[in-house]
């Protein structure tokens, strides 16, 4: 029969009842709401499909025909346009469709199937069972559990051998595909918790819920205790647990039988032998360990200061944490029932924690699916979004939780921070040395601790080491030429000021202060943190730092521990109960929304007070929905090893395809073994080679910043002049500089396109099978392949060359054809960099700092080889006229087959916008190799006044 759009046949809603089904279905302006028969008590019975747009379906699955009233934190976009879609069914099923895609509902059990314009099945709700939601009570509240399971097409861990899952926000587990994985979603110090999920297949899954969320696996690890343990002579009940007086396992202590490993958290432990010194003895469990069930078995190691575990003979973890950050490995082991194998654990802990639980082989049923699993909840709730590439479910994510704002220009350049300066001599002194030297620098940071000792949340800088901030930040912005981010803290000592004004509201929360809970700063302090799920709590925390620190000409916010981290190292349970309730509900709902709500405060705070200036905010924590509040987010409290640098990447690839386009790292580490502290000469020039091979990786984050604790991290610090890891940090700056017209156009395709400028390679290479796994390679933008190197040492790398382009080595310009992966030098001075063939790279002059001249001549260099095209963006680089329409775009294309360079008419104006400029073109062909240089001369150039120009290649 020929179908008609909904909207134009149903003028008004119908109800109607199927007995024989047991299913209803009533017709609503933008879908359907289905009454469906249940087939178990968890199952949902009432379920709300949504047409938002031709590709973006809201889904809410509920146990009550009255959906929730608690409003969506994360989700802006609420009025949506009207689309044409149009509805069929026949007797299983109900079809809903667009242009786009279709979305079958099943009458008996209300699964869904997400399929494609062309009938094929993109995504399956399970049948049986799909919409699990629970009666539950979770810290005194009734709520439910909800659990949301898809089907996969059969194949290895679930989906096809061709299918790959990203996003979630930022982990630090080394993982760039997460399937076959498991990963929990709660906000800490180097985890941000983002329940946005994207397949490979170019769908995502936005999943509305504020608290603890799973993806995988969702039971809790158990105790080590339910596995038969063996000692090391054979014995079973327990492991041998050898103590030692020294950190070397050599001057014996004593030994014991143990069951479990269980000392990870201040408020529950269990207890060491009487006499142990936990600061300066060490402990090594061995023995075997043997399963009920075969299959493969999960292991939780989490542990501070330095740990190695075995498995099986095989050594499976070999770490050093900062003890006030311990974290977690996840190793695991194939096991058959009835057999043993041997376990040993070495920890020197230097008065740390540990901790080792397991997991039984997850039951079969779930292995085919795709599941997601939230703690609090009342309803299940998500957005399916579909589109021709990951781009475009981007582009739906953004369209629901709210566009990418523009960056200030000089948020691009070199950020040096350093935990921390300490007087307001020592850092313009550092700044000057900057000057001095001629490195490249736009912001320097002003970290924690710049007030009086016992006076935290006052915002109050200590006079006796600044003595003049106000004069401090003019001395930057007018005689430096540098702009300053300041550390603000959700944090109050009680007692202080600001404490008092935000008790007399009741807008703190109370158990950290009422359990005495000091920190670590001096004697110690009592304090807590501030509510900002409440508007009034918002506006007094902005108006407190408009106040004190903005009316001073700071440019940015660094807002620190905002998980928040109120207390480390107490038990989850602890943590829940000492950070709410919050205004809008418990902390558990709301678990992992706080840098959401804290950005917005002070988002939209600065927007009121000074309409005119961009916001730049840098957080420790994100959630779905940050972008649109100018926030920046950096992984976190990392530890300086080369582990670590490595798990980076595929943190901030993630991080990237999970909406928010902001994201870097402290360059070099952030904790620091004690060996770099007072190094030999062997531990220096390590701690200056990961340091350089940071600061190369760094360069090509959408933020470029240095930071970490002692030693100091300015590059002059880290080595002499003529160091060749100072000469390679100088060398990669001044590049960062030469790329900005290049960079500070991709901030322009973030707003204007929904772009990501950090970019997996599945992301425009989707075809090419071979890249769904690679998590040490990148795309900078649309042309530039990055590669870090991660190994001490390491001259060389495998580099894979994705399919479907030509690359040319941007150092050498030699040419190598896609689809290969080859031995690419990395000396010293460099990493491997390959450019896309058809790119068209724009650079500009020498400079100091983002504004000091204007971008010309901008020099293009032209890959050559198939077409290509990119677009300059340019505005005032400070100001909101970019929302108005006032900004500048000049496009270029490259045609292959004419050999042509076409410099399109200028769109747009701003004011201080170049009319007449110079443009400097360098062919690079597969014959002509050059690499990305400035001082040859161009092959042309061209004076370009806002009119179409056509350059043939010669």
């Amino acid at each position: 029969m020929k179908l008609k759009p909904v909207l134009t046949i149903y003028l008004f809603t119908c109800f109607l009842f199927n007995v024989q089904q047991s299913y209803a279905q009533e017709r609503l302006s933008d879908g359907v709401l289905f009454e469906i028969k249940k087939q178990k008590e968890t199952d949902a019975q009432w379920i709300k499909i949504q047409v938002l747009t031709e590709d973006i379906i809201h889904v809410i699955g509920s146990p009550q025909k009255t959906f929730s009233s608690h409003r969506s934190l994360m989700v802006e976009k609420t009025n949506w346009e009207p689309v044409d879609w149009y509805m069929h069914e026949n007797d299983n099923y109900v079809e809903i469709s667009t242009s786009k895609i279709k979305v079958r509902v099943d009458k008996n059990n209300g699964a869904i199937t997400y399929l494609d314009s062309e009938g094929e099945v993109i995504l399956q709700e399970k049948t049986d069972g799909g919409k699990i939601i629970t009666p539950a009570e979770v810290m005194g509240e009734k709520t439910y559990h909800i659990q949301q399971l898809f089907n996969l097409p059969a194949g290895q861990a679930g989906s096809p051998e061709d299918e790959a899952f990203y996003g979630l926000g930022q982990h630090q587990n080394d993982l760039m595909n997460y399937k076959g994985h498991d990963v929990d979603l709660w906000q800490l110090n180097i985890v941000a918790a983002i329940p946005f999920l994207v397949s490979s297949k170019n769908y995502g899954i936005l999943w509305d819920n504020n608290s603890r969320t799973k993806f995988g696996d969702i039971r809790d690890y158990q105790s080590l205790s339910s596995l038969k343990l063996f000692d090391k002579n054979g014995n079973e009940g327990g492991l041998t647990a050898g103590y030692f007086n020294d950190g070397n396992f050599n001057s014996f202590f004593s030994s014991r039988t143990e069951n479990r490993i269980e000392h990870e958290f201040l408020d529950v432990n269990d207890e060491y032998p009487e006499g142990f010194n936990l600061n300066g003895g060490s402990v090594r469990w061995s023995g075997e360990i043997e399963c009920n069930e075969p299959g493969i078995h999960k292991f939780r190691l989490y542990s501070s200061n330095y740990t190695k575990m075995w498995l099986n003979g095989e050594l499976v973890v070999d770490s050093w944490r900062q003890n006030w950050l311990p974290w977690t490995h996840l190793p695991t082991l194939n096991m058959e029932k009835g057999k043993r194998y041997s376990i040993k654990i070495e920890w020197i802990p230097n008065g740390g924690y540990i901790g080792l639980k397991y997991l039984t082989p997850e039951d079969e049923k779930y292995k085919n699916s795709l599941s997601l699993y939230s703690e609090v909840a009342d309803q299940i709730d998500y957005y399916f979004i579909y589109g021709e590439n990951i781009d475009e479910i981007v582009q739906g994510y953004r369209e629901i939780t709210g566009k990418a704002t523009m960056m200030p220009k000089w948020a691009m350049g070199l950020w040096q921070c350093r935990e921390r300066y300490r007087t307001q001599e020592e850092l313009l002194s550092v700044v000057k040395e900057f000057r001095r030297r001629q490195i490249p620098l736009d912001n320097i940071v002003q970290d924690w601790f710049y007030w009086e000792e016992d006076k935290w949340g006052d915002h109050e800088f200590d006079l006796t080491r600044f003595p003049d901030a106000q004069g401090m930040v003019k001395e930057l912005h007018e005689k430096l030429n540098t702009h300053i981010m300041i550390s603000v803290w959700p944090k109050f000592y009680v007692g202080t000021k600001n404490y008092k004004l935000f008790n007399e509201k009741g807008w703190l929360y109370k158990k950290n202060v009422e359990v005495g809970q000091k920190d670590w700063v001096g004697p110690g302090y009592v304090s807590t943190f501030y509510d900002p799920y409440d508007e009034g709590a918002r506006e007094l925390y902005w108006s407190l730092i408009n106040k004190k620190l903005f009316s001073l000409g700071f440019d940015a916010w660094w807002l620190d521990s905002t998980e928040p981290d109120i207390q480390s190292n107490l038990s989850r349970e602890e943590l829940i109960r000492r950070i709410g309730p919050t205004a809008l509900g418990s902390a558990s709902r709301y678990l992992n929304t706080y840098s959401l709500m804290n950005t917005k405060g002070v988002y939209d705070g600065q927007r009121l007070t000074n309409p005119d200036q961009r916001v730049f905010i840098l957080t420790r924590s994100a959630f779905a929905g940050q972008q649109r509040y100018a926030a920046a987010t950096w992984s976190g409290d990392i530890a300086a090893r080369w582990y670590d640098l490595k798990a980076q990447i595929p943190a901030g690839l993630n991080f990237s395809i999970s909406g928010i386009p902001y994201w870097t790292t402290d360059i070099g580490g952030f904790a620091v073994e004690p060996r770099y502290e007072n190094p030999n000469e062997a531990d220096l020039e390590e701690w200056r080679e990961l340091n350089t091979r940071w600061f190369q990786f760094g360069t090509f984050c959408p933020l470029f910043r240095v930071h970490g604790q002692f030693p100091y991290r300015e590059m002059f610090n880290i080595a002499p002049d003529g160091h060749p890891a100072y000469q390679t940090m100088l060398a990669y700056d001044k590049l960062r500089y030469r790329l900005m017209p290049y960079i500070y156009s991709l901030t322009g395709m973030v707003t204007q396109n929904d772009y990501t400028i950090m970019r997996a390679l599945v992301m425009d290479f989707g075809n090419d099978k071979n890249v769904l796994s690679i998590g040490d390679q990148f795309m900078f933008g649309p042309a530039l392949l990055v590669n870090p190197v991660t190994e001490y040492k390491a001259r060389s790398r495998n580099v894979y060359l994705p399919d479907g382009s030509g690359w040319y080595d941007l150092k050498s310009g030699k040419y190598f054809e896609g689809g290969q992966t080859i031995t690419a030098d990395a000396p010293y001075s460099d990493i491997p960099i390959f450019v896309k063939e058809g790119s068209i790279i724009s650079c500009g002059p020498d400079i100091q700092y983002t504004d000091e001249k204007p971008a010309d001549p901008i020099r293009l260099f032209v890959y050559t080889g198939s077409d290509g095209s990119f677009t300059l963006y340019e505005d005032e680089n400070v100001n909101y006229n970019y929302e108005k329409g006032i900004f500048s775009l000049i496009p270029f294309s490259y045609n292959e087959k004419e050999k042509t360079l076409t410099i399109e008419k200028r769109q747009g104006k701003f004011p201080g916008m170049l009319e007449t400029r110079t443009f400097e073109i360098v062919w690079i062909t597969k014959e002509k190799q050059s690499s990305l240089g400035f001082i040859s001369k161009p092959d042309v150039v061209i004076t370009y006044i806002g009119s179409q120009q056509i350059i043939k290649m010669e």
